[in-house]
């Protein structure tokens, strides 16, 4: 499994080194864009509308938009210089009942495994949080991202979920239409609860699939198996060789300094003259 953090967490004064790895995988069947014409999968290249050139990676600053047009720019030496403690490690702040905490905090999963001699540390936080029945809400900063955290027990394994900051969180208030009273029908109510008993059981991940994901594969494998007709094959990219191209350069600058030169008049032949013999006077 791929690591995609290392750093440590710590809590008082343990200290428990450990690498991170993403517990989710995102399975949505991404398509390319193809030029209808040919097949040939579409790049994206970074232009300068202004310039109306391309722009290389080295030619990039970051630059924060703080009027419409305007930027202020950013040194990356000046994000470096104040990064958080968080950059390299999980900091435990405090232990909550996971009750507590609404699942609209949560953003993504990731599950901890220890590294290198933090071992013992590890098993001893896992089974400190399993016991109380607590989670520990940390900090932590991911690519240049700072997050809360929510580090709790999945089976024997500790596990990580980046949380939004109270204030990334949206007021009810700014929802539209929500009652401000509910007022129902009590026979109505009764049967909605009855309702909600009959379908009600344990909860089963196994049990929901992406049936939209399955039509979509089995649609693909069809086409495939069938040799549609919309089964294209992108032409070979034409592959450039600095020695040709610089021979054909050459070769088209010569042949175009030809053209746009004008055969040039034969010079005149010098007359000879002979001189005469004897003394001049």
């Amino acid at each position: 499994m791929h690591t995609v953090w290392k750093g440590a967490i710590s809590f008082g004064l343990v200290h428990v080194p450990v690498k991170m790895h993403s517990a989710t995988e995102d399975k949505d069947i991404s398509f390319r864009s193809l030029h209808k014409e040919c097949g040939m999968p579409i790049n994206y290249a970074k232009t300068c509308r202004h310039c109306n050139k391309e722009i290389g990676p080295d030619e990039i600053v970051k630059g924060f938009e703080y009027e419409a047009g305007k930027f202020v720019i950013v040194k990356e030496e000046e994000l470096d210089a104040i990064k958080p403690e968080s950059a390299k490690s999980i900091q435990i702040l405090d232990f909550v009942d996971l009750s507590e905490i609404d699942p609209v905090y949560y953003q993504k999963a990731y599950y901890l495994s220890p590294d290198m001699a933090g071992a013992g540390a590890y098993s001893l936080l896992l089974e400190a949080i399993k016991q109380t029945g607590k989670i520990g809400i940390a900090k932590i900063s991911i690519r240049s991202k700072s997050s809360l955290a929510a580090v709790r027990v999945v089976g024997n394994c500790l596990c990580l979920e980046t949380m939004f900051f109270p204030d990334e969180i949206r007021a009810l208030s700014q929802v539209p239409n929500i009652p401000v009273q509910t007022t129902v029908n009590e026979k109505e109510l009764d049967m909605a609860k009855m309702l909600v008993e009959q379908l009600s059981e344990p909860f089963d991940p196994a049990k929901y699939t992406d049936d939209y994901r399955i039509a979509l594969t089995e649609l693909i494998q069809q086409k495939i198996a069938g040799q549609s007709v919309d089964i294209v094959a992108a032409p070979e990219a034409k592959g450039r060789n600095n020695v040709i191209d610089l021979m054909a350069a050459l070769q088209a600058s010569l042949d175009a300094t030809k053209a746009a030169t004008p055969p040039s008049a034969p010079a005149p032949k010098k007359k000879r003259t002979s001189k005469a013999k004897g003394n001049v006077s």
